[in-house]
């Protein structure tokens, strides 16, 4: 004869709903940059024999106060519940932020164009596409397109309980240019 016994665990379980809601939603939204990345539609230009691919739009119109130059904002995904949210940022030409600060970590991940990471008292960071970027919390910086070059980047904050941005000071334009 065999006994069975079950009782209850007193071990807590590996993941509160929180965390699974924010693997889920992070794991969502990687499958759709993959898939996005993997190049979105390619559709025939029926006026010539090119070829044309679709993508994300460009989204709105951010916010002027923010940001030197044209730049859009498109939100991909974000969750109050888990506190996490995910957009896609496109900057025109010599477009750029404000200097300012995450109360969590930021991740960039680069999709097209040329851009600049500044990061307080460290040189200028040049990105490119493929590049995957960490901004530490509380690091006070400014990003976005190189003079010549408009400059797309996929903005993961994975934390957003204790808000999203700080805005500070404007990026002066001999900032941008020496990168200082």
């Amino acid at each position: 004869m065999v006994c069975i016994s079950f009782r209850k665990s007193s071990r807590r379980p590996l993941h509160s709903k929180t965390q699974i809601m924010k693997i889920v939603g992070l794991t969502f939204i990687s499958a759709i940059l993959f898939y996005t990345d993997c190049r979105a539609q390619v559709a025939p230009d029926q006026t010539s024999n090119t070829f044309k691919t679709t993508a994300l739009p460009k989204g709105d119109r951010a916010p002027v106060i923010n940001f030197t130059g044209t730049v859009w904002l498109y939100p991909l995904a974000s969750d109050s519940l888990a506190y996490w949210s995910i957009a896609k940022v496109t900057f025109g030409p010599g477009a750029y932020s404000r200097w300012h600060t995450h109360s969590a970590k930021q991740v960039l991940v680069i999709q097209e164009g040329i851009g600049y990471l500044k990061e307080k008292g460290k040189p200028i960071q040049v990105l490119k596409k493929g590049d995957v970027v960490t901004i530490q919390p509380g690091t006070k910086h400014w990003h976005g397109a190189a003079p010549e070059s408009g400059f797309v980047q996929i903005v993961v904050n994975p934390e957003t309980k204790n808000g999203v941005v700080n805005w500070m000071e404007k990026v002066t334009k001999d900032e941008y240019k020496s990168g200082n």
